[in-house]
């Protein structure tokens, strides 16, 4: 098996032994070799890496497991090692062919080369060519043996590089950090012809040498291929690589400067003038200028005030922001550090761009890197911190960095701009850093530390629930409060030039009938009553639950399965049997319940054919996953009617009135503009897909060509699959910005209200899709082109009303804000009361004592039949967030099967997912170093019973159990475990 591709690896292994590190596809080994053989490669690795990597590539050629190749290139690929990953798919090695000389260049040169180099500021301009781990190592060798070590390492590592323009990027990063000796033992041409200008004193005298350096391009045909731009990077290369290594620093962040000055300023420049958003041109330096607007709205700012920028969606508040970033560094100097914050990760990518497109251009020398996701736990944040002036990031990851100690204090930073600061309430992370902020501010021992300056950024500051205009102002004070600013910046002066930017869209309402008669509901609900009916003989669910008024296909019913499902998972019976029997039954009526009442709920708002395709997957997935007695029983209620329901969904498109008058809005629409931009919000990611469907089956809609952009949520419809990955989402807005009209109309949950840059569009359709005053204001926000329209289509006056009655709200936001603005002494007094008062309310919190966790044996019980699964004696934790067992019978009471997704996380490689007998999913089956089948649990999946006192008790998450667990250690691994049998 796998001939021709062992013949070839065998063939061309020289390319493979000479770049790849085997210890860095550890996962890869330990899942498809043998211990004792990973092992040996590991140990020859400590003393010669290429003698390693054929060792590893011999026994590679041994494989006969299916699909160990395919792994072999996710592996690679996952690891960064993209260039030898695309050789093997293609049996082409000419790219790491070209770069042979200069291999052999730098080995003859290294016992030089190694002692004029300073590795900690090539770092910086390096993260293109280096992989994240490789900086990491290098750093710590140089912290514990030296620069000269750390040269070595750094020179090794790019001597194994699989990255086709690291020559030229190592000579950028000399030429950049001004190590002249080592350029001239590189290249001395290039060394000669980098000096563009060049001050000599008199050096008798004692004045110094000045030289700065200008690195040129060449010709284009020597470029082409070689270095990206940011803009033609796909979001997962342009997410940072490394602490040190962020593509944004110096020279290493694209094709060379003039290359990046015509791809990443000119279109970001372009598309903010599209979108109204951006600054002007100005002369041919490609800098952008800012509006007046934006000027008055940064003024505070550039006072030093705390400031909150309430602008409105699409007038560029990331424009201001950069401007701040800017003045603050020019002003604060080597003391400057700046952390600015998006929300989500979707925006957290968009803005990370923008600012590595614009420093890059105004100034290369100003370090950016960005965290995010997993990676936050990766790094250090304190290396982040040393090796940057301005950090990217969601504000969890600095919530995490500073539980961990790795942010002693606020006052390590000198600015923080929250994008979204709306969101500074409740247990939001932004109001977590913020409280940790105010602590620090109202001590009465803040030992000299200055705080940062506060920056907040947002459309609208109408949060909390408010009747009238003191309430609002209410509101607006406690949001001031907790982001510690006294200054709310608003355009009063240049309104003009704002209007002439901004387009606020035309508001419409339209009052759909609802069905006249729909045979589909009835059998629906006959089905759900039956499925109650029979709940009931197994268990009087009616006494689960307080929620009553439940009708199908509501939300409310949706609360009260949630509700019943919350007490099934702790209901104790003497017998255990039939507590067993009990629970698993409940759970699955409940969720069968759970599906009908989706199906209804997509039947009001699309067809009656997209409801009967969610049901007939739902069925078809407890079918395929082998299912018991009761669920037989339960899919055989939707086997009886489903040929009646599918005679009743063949009445196409026209059944429901709601899609009708939709219809006729778009094919209005696009008749008196065809070059109409539409976006369509709707409340589920089951009704987007519904929606897109009927629309490529629509004949006079399907040129719409509509793209779908939902979130990244784990739990999804059964029509999506799975939520989008930040790829897929390029893809989708890039199809809909695109100025060839691939698509016309993008279809969105609620994860496009907020923060992403949605330019181009004059058309906001709102589905049955009505919030608060911010998110009326963020969804309307989206239509930014002049004539834009925004129209609210239901079939429920009440929806209609509410979004009535949010832009009276928004009426009295504004007023509350002049007024707030017009009294700034009554202003600065209540918040200075707000505060005072939070703290003693966080104080009092402080005060009570934390509940220490119990010594104890507990036992996990699967929440949906209550089978044994292991004891809490048995359970190690690795990482501080890893939950193993050690008892190897827990896979007697559990089965296995692949994981879709294997790949590696915090040390950690997932191989395989870990179900119950009963079908509810457990976690999953990882390996750590070279200890292979490690099952790690998920707590939301189980009831913890006392063993003592038999209580039973459910969490969500691991952080809140009350007892005790041991730390992991690798003696707790015996000579007993083994690695899974095929079977298993």
């Amino acid at each position: 098996m796998y001939e021709f591709e062992k013949g070839n690896l065998r063939k061309f292994s020289t390319y493979v032994v000479d770049v790849l590190r085997p210890s860095y596809v550890k996962g890869f080994m330990t899942t498809y070799l043998n211990r004792e053989v990973v092992e040996r490669i590991l140990s020859e690795e400590s003393r010669s890496v290429t003698s390693a990597a054929q060792v590893f590539l011999d026994q590679v050629c041994l494989l006969e497991e299916q699909g160990w190749y395919q792994a072999l290139l996710d592996a690679l690929y996952a690891e960064d090692y993209k260039g030898l990953c695309e050789a093997l798919k293609r049996w082409d090695f000419g790219t790491l062919e070209s770069t042979k000389l200069h291999r052999e260049l730098l080995q003859r040169i290294e016992p030089h080369f190694t002692k004029h180099i300073k590795t900690r500021d090539l770092l910086v301009h390096l993260g293109e060519c280096l992989r994240k781990r490789e900086c990491e190592e290098i750093q710590a060798i140089e912290n514990l043996l030296g620069p000269i070590a750390a040269a070595e390492r750094l020179t090794d590592c790019l001597k194994r590089s699989d990255k086709e323009n690291w020559f030229k990027l190592l000579k950028m990063a000399l030429a950049n950090c001004e190590q002249t000796v080592a350029l001239e033992q590189l290249d001395p041409d290039t060394a000669e012809s980098s000096v563009s200008e060049m001050e000599v004193g008199d050096e008798e005298e004692g004045e110094t040498m000045t030289v700065t350096f200008q690195y040129t391009e060449g010709s284009v045909d020597d470029d082409e291929g070689l270095l990206k731009s940011g803009n033609h990077m796909t979001p997962s290369e342009t997410l940072p690589t490394s602490a040190t290594g962020s593509q944004s620093q110096g020279a290493n962040s694209g094709g060379g400067i003039g290359e990046v000055q015509k791809g990443g300023e000119k279109r970001l420049r372009e598309e903010e003038e599209e979108r109204g958003g951006g600054g002007e041109k100005r002369g041919g330096g490609g800098e952008k200028k800012m509006r007046a607007y934006q000027r008055e709205l940064a003024e505070p700012v550039f006072q030093g005030n705390n400031t909150v920028i309430c602008a409105p969606t699409g007038c560029g508040k990331t424009v201001v922001a950069l401007a701040i970033c800017e003045q603050h560094l020019k002003a604060k100097g080597q003391g400057a550090k700046v952390v600015f914050m998006a929300t989500k990760v979707d925006v957290f990518n968009q803005q990370y761009k923008l600012f590595q497109d614009h420093f890059l251009e105004k100034d290369p020398d100003i370090r950016i890197d960005g965290l995010c996701g997993n990676l936050g736990d990766q790094l250090s944040m304190t290396v982040v911190m040393e090796n940057n002036d301005i950090i990217v990031l969601t504000p969890q990851i600095l919530v995490n960095a500073m539980a961990r100690g790795e942010v002693p204090s606020l006052s390590c930073f000198s600015l923080l701009i929250l994008d979204e600061c709306h969101n500074t309430t409740g247990k939001h992370p932004y109001n977590i850093i913020m409280m940790s902020y105010l602590d620090a501010k109202l001590s009465t021992e803040q030992n000299g530390q200055h705080l940062p300056q506060i920056v907040g950024l947002t459309a609208s500051v109408g949060i909390g629930s408010f009747k009238n205009q003191s309430e609002a102002e209410n509101n607006i004070y406690q949001l001031c409060a907790s982001l510690d600013t006294r200054i709310i910046s608003t355009i009063h002066t240049h309104t003009d030039e704002l209007h002439s930017y901004v387009h606020t869209p035309d508001k419409d309402f339209f009052l759909v009938r609802k069905r006249q008669t729909d045979p589909f509901i009835r059998i629906i609900h006959d089905i759900m009553a039956k499925i109650e009916g029979l709940a009931k003989t197994v268990y009087n669910i009616e006494s689960l639950s307080n929620i009553e008024s439940r009708d199908y296909g509501s939300q409310k019913y949706e609360q009260w399965i949630v509700d019943v499902q919350k007490k099934c998972r702790v209901l104790q019976l003497e017998d255990q049997e039939e507590e067993s029997r009990v629970c698993r039954a409940l759970y699955n009526y409940t969720e069968h319940l759970r599906k009908y009442n989706d199906a209804l709920i997509i039947n009001e708002d699309a067809r009656t054919k997209d409801a009967l395709e969610y049901l007939s997957a739902f069925i078809q997935q407890v079918k395929n996953a082998g299912h018991d007695e009761t669920e037989r029983r339960l899919t055989a209620y939707f086997d009886g009617q489903q040929g009646v329901l599918q005679g009743l969904s063949r009445g196409g498109q026209q059944e429901n009135p709601k899609l009708d008058e939709l219809q006729y809005i778009l094919e209005e629409q696009y008749r008196q503009n065809d070059e109409t931009k539409s976006v369509l919000f709707v409340r589920t990611r089951a009704l987007a897909d519904a929606l897109k469907s009927w629309i490529e089956e629509s004949d006079s809609l399907k040129f719409l060509k509509p793209g779908v952009l939902i979130g990244r949520g784990r739990k999804s419809s059964q029509l999506t699959g799975s939520g989008m990955t930040l790829t897929s989402k390029k893809g989708v807005l890039d199809s809909f910005k695109s100025s060839d009209n691939q698509s016309k109309l993008l279809i969105a949950t609620s994860v496009a209200d907020e923060g992403i840059d949605i330019p181009q569009c004059n058309l906001v359709l709102m589905y049955e899709y009505v919030g608060n005053v911010v998110k009326m204001v963020q969804v309307r926000g989206r239509g930014r082109a002049q004539g834009s329209k925004c129209i609210l289509v239901s079939d429920k006056k009440d929806r209609i009303d509410k979004e009535k009655h949010n832009m009276e709200k928004e009426k009295i936001v504004e007023r509350a804000i002049r007024n707030i603005q017009d009294k700034p002494t009554e202003m600065i007094h209540k918040i200075e009361v707000l505060q005072r008062k939070d703290k003693v309310c966080r104080e009092m919190v402080r005060m009570v004592p934390e509940r220490p966790r119990t010594e104890g044996s507990y036992q996990l019980l699967c929440s949906k039949c209550k089978t044994h699964s292991c004891y809490t004696d048995d359970i190690r934790v690795l990482q501080d967030s890893h939950h193993i067992v050690l008892d190897r019978t827990l896979f007697s009471r559990a089965r296995t099967q692949p994981h879709p997704k294997p790949k590696g996380f915090m040390g950690l490689v997932k191989t395989k997912k870990l179900f119950c007998h009963c079908g509810l999913d457990w976690g999953i089956v990882a390996s750590y170093m070279t200890i292979q089948d490690l099952p790690v649990l998920k707590i939301e999946s189980f009831v913890v019973k006392n063993c003592v006192t038999e209580q039973q008790r459910y969490y969500r998450k691991w952080k809140d159990v009350t007892f005790t667990m041991k730390t992991f250690d690798l003696t707790d691994i015996g000579d007993n475990w083994t690695p899974l049998s095929e079977d298993q």
